[in-house]
């Protein structure tokens, strides 16, 4: 009950609207109670219709039940209107805003989180699991109420009937009880395997569409085509297997009801004979019979769909209680800076039985000096910038920043100060001009057109057909490598930062491209302080000292 009551406060902004719609929802089942007491009055009325009587009164009397029927039928039909668009209304906005709320803390949570975890099972939530959650809180749970409604006036009302019968209705509630539970322990079970095929599903489809250059090189269109498909098919079998239990239920769930009716039918024939039961009473006991039937066969699958509910519940909670990066203003603001750097003593490991990145390392970087970082792969270079920028934290030590230890300060503030241009350029599918002016908010097109040109990317872009309106693809498909290494270096220098990193920026380049790309920064270099992480010796041209990394120290 616990996990229930807070599902459904993750409903609470639409309340109103839920609300309304279980109102609507408990009147339309009121107006359902009333069908069968109508249907007595109405075989009554035609009893009396079948004797002779002057004036035609009793045929004017089935005329007046039967348009009272009619007007029931259509006030049941206008409040199933209003609570459907009302509760889909609200299933929507709870859609939007789990969405909303779910990607704000997967956006605020650290890159560690994603290192440990596949992309498809995130995806899988935003895709999946929260249509799951919004149709059980503005479906299932609420519909529980009228359900329950409906149920108990049934019963309260075959009771006021004929309690010998109204018993021996009842008595099969248990049996109904008894089938939810055996369905429900497979349908658990059932629906976390679904959750988990299905998010190996997206999980290959993202990184095959990702890696499709790859595909396509090594022709490994077919075996990539059967891997998918196999893994779709393991869907399909699942959503068969659950589709199946659901075909089962109901057909029990009916034929348990009609042995009820049945039952009903042999007991009231003894009844019916001696007097004790009118033949108007007993059509309004066999249609509240019927209409009994109505809920508790919807109560096996709210059953089953609250373990579904449960389980993609389970794996939200579990990503919202991750913990995230603190707030991007918490903590002091630093102010601008000269672009000081020191780490005291920093410890860092990645985790997972793997030896730590960084060792007890010292490092003083003036203002305005060019430091160029190098050494083997996993020697800890491309750390030193992730720690800088507070994407990972230290598990020991300290880093300065004019004397300013980060880890006081706020994420914002920090991060306005630094900018990076990373071996692996992220781009996004917009235009030279959105892509430039990301890291900047409302540049002037001199302001963007100024840093295109310090970054020697003015003239390539201008030569583009829509030249700074072009737009370039996802992460940049439609440009060469070193124009997008580029582009990444002016939305750096757009930002005007007082450090700069350049992680492997030259990686794109052929010798006479990376010749001219060092000769920009030369320009674009002066009076900030710089972090040039690389393999290229024809890179150390810029550096003021080179500082060699391995194994997490420096040697």
């Amino acid at each position: 009950m616990s996990d229930l009551r807070a599902l459904l406060a993750l409903a609470a902004p639409q309340r109103a609207l839920l609300a309304l719609g279980t109102v609507l929802m408990l009147l339309e089942s009121a107006a359902a109670l009333l069908v069968p007491w109508a249907g007595g009055l109405l075989t009554e009325a035609m009893l009396r219709s079948a004797e002779p009587t002057p004036g035609g009164a009793a045929a004017a009397g089935v005329g007046v039940v039967l348009a009272g029927m009619l007007g029931l039928f259509a006030l049941q039909a206008l409040l199933k209107f209003g609570n459907t668009y009302i509760l889909e209304n609200a299933a929507d906005r709870i859609v939007s805003d789990l969405k909303i709320r779910l990607y704000d803390h997967l956006q605020a949570l650290p890159l560690t989180y994603y290192h440990e975890r596949r992309l498809g099972d995130t995806l899988a939530l935003l895709t999946n699991d929260v249509y799951v959650l919004s149709g059980f809180m503005s479906g299932t749970a609420l519909a529980l109420v009228p359900l329950l409604f409906t149920a108990s006036g049934a019963v309260m009302l075959m009771f006021g009937i004929r309690p010998a019968l109204a018993l021996s209705a009842v008595i099969l509630i248990p049996v109904f009880y008894l089938l939810t539970k055996v369905v429900g322990r497979r349908i658990r079970p059932l629906a976390a395997q679904l959750q988990e095929e299905y998010a190996t599903a997206i999980a290959i489809a993202q990184e095959n569409l990702s890696m499709l250059p790859a595909i396509k090189t090594f022709t490994r269109e077919a075996q990539e085509s059967a891997r998918y498909r196999e893994q779709i098919g393991r869907v399909f079998q699942l959503n068969v297997r659950q589709r199946r239990i659901y075909a089962a239920l109901e057909p029990a769930s009916q034929l348990i009801a009609a042995a009820g009716i049945v039952l009903v039918l042999a007991l009231a024939s003894s009844d019916l004979g001696e007097g004790r039961l009118l033949p108007s009473q007993l059509v309004s006991f066999l249609l509240y019979a019927a209409l009994l039937t109505r809920p508790v066969a919807g109560l096996a699958d709210v059953y089953g769909r609250t373990q579904m509910a449960r389980g993609a519940f389970a794996r939200l909670q579990q990503a919202m209680e991750e913990p995230p990066e603190a707030a991007g203003h918490a903590g002091i603001a630093l102010a601008a800076v000269r672009g000081e750097i020191e780490f005291r003593a920093v410890h860092f490991g990645y985790g997972g039985g793997r030896p730590p990145a960084l060792e007890q390392l010292d490092l003083h970087i003036a203002a305005g000096e060019t430091i160029a970082i190098v050494g083997p792969n996993g020697a800890g270079k491309s750390t030193l910038g992730h720690l800088l920028l507070r994407l990972h934290l230290p598990s020991a030590g300290q880093i300065l920043i004019d004397g300013v230890d980060i880890a006081g300060v706020s994420l914002a503030s920090l991060r306005r100060q630094i900018g990076v241009v990373p071996q692996h350029v992220l781009l996004f599918n917009a235009s030279v001009r959105d892509n430039i002016a990301y890291g900047r908010p409302d540049p002037s097109q001199a302001e963007i057109e100024s840093a295109a040109v310090a970054a020697r990317a003015h003239d390539f872009i201008t030569a583009l057909p829509q030249g700074y309106d072009t737009l370039i693809g996802d992460r940049g498909v439609k440009l060469s490598g070193g124009q997008q290494q580029r582009l990444s270096l002016a939305r750096a220098l757009l930002k005007d930062p007082a450090i700069l990193i350049l992680d492997e920026a030259t990686a794109m380049f052929d010798p006479a491209g990376e010749a001219e790309f060092l000769h920009a920064c030369r320009d674009a270099l002066r009076r900030r302080t710089v972090l040039l992480i690389t393999h290229r010796p024809a890179s150390l041209a810029v550096a003021d000292r080179v500082v060699r990394l391995d194994q997490g120290r420096i040697i």
